[in-house]
């Protein structure tokens, strides 16, 4: 599979890219920007639907499609390239970046208010290497939704370091 060539203003871990629209629409998102997180993530949408255009398959390209989605509201168009990038690249395949997706794909049913599949996802990839750490359910901004609920308190607590 080819990556795709998205510059120097790209990031994010392994096969997995963002670009510079895409965190700017995170970071108004955290900040409660709707207007700004809805153009940047408009923007990010038109950016990623080219690369997704040039290779349907590829799960990592599909991911990042479907949390640009799920940043819009646009629900069913979220669930369903998260769970097909999820189908195109399993752990089987590509131990991680199938990882990274699984994460990915939790992110996704949260911002959409899919608790129990949000949850339910994270059971699964919480104890897989390269999975969501202690620290990034602790911390990370995307499980605001997640916290308080106990069977996400408990994933995390079973995550914690041990002495």
């Amino acid at each position: 599979m080819i990556l795709p060539d998205l510059g120097e203003n790209s990031y994010g871990p392994d096969a997995i890219r963002y670009t510079r629209a895409f965190g700017e629409g995170f970071f108004a998102r955290l900040k409660g920007d709707t207007l700004t997180a809805q153009a940047s993530f408009t923007k990010a949408r038109a950016e990623q639907q080219q690369i997704v255009n040039a290779q349907p398959d590829y799960g990592p390209a599909l991911i990042v499609l479907g949390l640009i989605d799920a940043g819009l509201g646009r629900k069913d168009d979220a669930l369903r390239e998260g769970r097909r990038a999820a189908d195109l690249m399993p752990l089987s395949k590509d131990s991680i970046n199938g990882a990274h997706i699984m994460n990915l794909l939790a992110v996704i049913y949260a911002w959409v208010g899919e608790k129990d599949f949000a949850i339910d996802q994270l059971t699964r990839t919480a104890h897989v290497p390269g999975g969501p750490t202690y620290g990034q359910l602790q911390l990370f901004p995307q499980w605001e939704s997640l916290r308080g609920d106990p069977r996400f308190e408990k994933i995390v607590a079973s995550l914690a370091p041990k002495e």
